[in-house]
């Protein structure tokens, strides 16, 4: 029998969630512990929003889009300041000084964590696909993934026709804070397309193939310092695990099988650093590392 079955009530063999010889090893806190790490950051994030509106506790003002910690740190985001520049409104010091703080920030951690850390949506992106494995549906097609690059292209192409920060009229991150804030069918609609979209159309097909912003920030992955290493790689027991849970399972094998001499450090730019491989592995192959890191077992 497979890692990935084990016996039915009937004798035949049902599939096993992803991860459950990691809870038998590391137990459940161990298994899901990176996954526990960002939600908790998530929600963080969305609280320290959510207090002013709220509570009336003006920690922070305004959105992901663009906003203001404690009256004095300013961010911006670079999608967001790329369509403004596009529109030819160009944007005021703080804005500029916003976007150079987060473009700095992900150039070290890793551009796409911010898909996997901080996007509101990855909640119900990850729902999806949690809830699609339950199901067992298999159904749907999964659009290039290059679509989300022409897509970036698309909006800016529209921004500087138009003379307006199109993305923002239907971006689903803002959609979530507004839907939090003020409520609102229309928001919570493009919530619920999203979530549908993934359950039912194309697995991780929101965050891993259209979302503009997502590729926006994968630019700056490219020369980010903090990774994912396969560094025990020779550990691996092919259990498929890592390869089910990865929003972008396609950056997995090169580090993992050595593909073309390759070493232990996922360098592909659309990594999300979420950590789920480490999580599930019951190997511990993986770990987190920094890019120069080439140490292997």
């Amino acid at each position: 029998m497979s890692a990935r079955t084990a016996a039915g009530s009937r004798g035949k063999a049902a599939p096993l969630a992803p991860g459950h010889e990691a809870v038998a090893v590391k137990g459940w806190l161990g298994a899901h512990k990176w996954l526990l790490a960002r939600r908790c950051v998530q929600f963080a994030i969305l609280a320290l929003f959510l207090a002013g509106p709220w509570a009336g506790l003006w920690i922070v003002k305004g959105n992901l889009s663009s906003s203001l910690t404690l009256g004095t740190l300013p961010l911006t985001d670079p999608f967001v300041l790329a369509q403004s520049i596009a529109a030819r409104h160009w944007p005021a010091a703080a804005a500029l000084t916003g976007a150079a703080i987060v473009l700095l920030f992900y150039a070290v951690v890793g551009g796409r964590v911010f898909c996997s850390w901080v996007c509101p949506v990855n909640v119900v992106t990850d729902g999806a696909a949690w809830l699609r494995r339950r199901l067992g549906i298999k159904t749907g097609k999964v659009p290039s993934s290059a679509t989300r690059w022409w897509l970036l292209g698309g909006v800016l192409l529209a921004s500087a026709a138009t003379g307006m920060t199109v993305w923002e009229f239907v971006n689903p991150v803002s959609m979530t804070h507004r839907a939090l804030i003020f409520g609102g069918s229309a928001a919570w609609l493009v919530v619920i397309a999203v979530f549908a979209y993934d359950l039912l159309v194309a697995n991780r097909g929101w965050c891993g193939h259209v979302c503009p912003m997502g590729a926006c920030y994968a630019t700056l992955g490219r020369v980010a310092l903090l990774r994912v290493s396969a560094a025990q790689r020779s550990a691996c027991n092919d259990c498929m695990d890592c390869f089910v849970v990865c929003p972008e399972p396609q950056v997995i094998r090169p580090a993992l099988k050595a593909v073309d001499g390759a070493g232990p450090v996922i360098t592909f730019s659309e990594c999300t650093n979420c950590g789920r491989c480490i999580d599930v592995c019951s190997k511990n192959v993986f770990r987190y590392a920094h890019r120069f890191d080439q140490r292997s077992a």
